[in-house]
């Protein structure tokens, strides 16, 4: 049997954001996973891979970012850098220093691998308190793979910016995005660049993580995290011990997974799953 809880924690710059974590009420194994999710989503996109782990006797804590699942609502504009370097900085300051946590492994989606990754460039000190990272349909400056997808980057950019908002909400999707989010995701493909707000590099910080990564990609994600971004990203980091999973049909996998389905689906539970498991077995606690 499962439980949820949930937790609110304040970050540095005032905000609130829901950490909810998800055991076995029989049994632990004493090792602990942080997720977190990507834009337009919550929760609900690591909840099935969280309680696979936990049934397993992993301790698995979801963050929600601030105005998306339960977090409370801010009508502060925010984007990727500020997920990494107060929300993501709040709930593993709060698990390390708090609860007492030693160790953690990771796993994430989408934009949440790469709010991580900033997150530990500009705070060093955290690097040796994870233990393996496992992205799922991550990059950030290589979702331009052709002339067509470079252009459509570029409309898509200008269009968000005449309303103000991507209405995700209007295709199934459980959270709109301001403008002011998505820009800097949008600027980073269009300018095959991975820059901060004030003009920090992050790209060329990137190989001073040295974290066992997993980049697990779709063939089907061809617009957000296609396989040539994700390898770039995964590439940046200049680790011989990452690796990439290119999950399709003709790789032997049950399906060409999308965006969403890579994280979130029966079949990513019955092969995808494992895999993450085994990642986080090979870099344990004797690591």
């Amino acid at each position: 049997m499962l439980r949820e809880e949930l937790e609110l924690i304040k970050t540095e710059d005032g905000e609130q954001i829901a950490l909810w974590k998800i055991q076995s009420t029989n049994h632990q194994n004493h090792s602990n996973v942080f997720l977190t999710h990507g834009t337009f989503s919550d929760k609900r996109i690591c909840l099935g891979v969280a309680k696979y782990l936990a049934e397993t006797g992993y301790t698995c804590w979801i963050m929600e970012w601030r105005n998306h699942g339960a977090s409370p609502k801010t009508t502060n504009k925010f984007n990727f850098e500020t997920i990494g370097l107060y929300d993501i900085k709040a709930a593993i300051k709060y698990l390390h220093h708090t609860l007492n946590i030693s160790h953690l492994h990771c796993i994430t989606h989408s934009g949440g691998g790469i709010c991580l990754s900033m997150f530990l460039i500009k705070n060093p000190s955290y690097k040796n308190y994870i233990k393996s990272i496992s992205f799922f349909g991550c990059q950030a400056f290589g979702a331009a793979t052709s002339r067509m997808s470079y252009v459509g980057l570029i409309l898509t950019k200008s269009i968000i910016k005449l309303f103000g908002v991507f209405p995700a909400s209007k295709n199934g999707r459980p959270h709109d995005e301001t403008y002011y989010t998505m820009k800097q995701w949008y600027d980073w493909n269009i300018n095959k660049e991975f820059k901060g707000s004030d003009g920090f590099d992050y790209l060329l910080k990137m190989e001073h993580i040295r974290i066992p990564i997993l980049s697990v990609c779709a063939k089907g994600d061809n617009y957000v995290a296609p396989k040539t971004g994700c390898q770039s990203f995964l590439d940046a980091f200049k680790n011989p011990l990452n690796q990439l999973v290119y999950c399709s049909k003709e790789a032997g996998y049950l399906e060409d997974y999308d965006h969403g389905r890579i994280l979130l689906s029966s079949s990513a539970a019955q092969e995808l799953w494992p895999i993450v498991r085994e990642w986080m077995e090979r870099y344990g606690d004797n690591r």
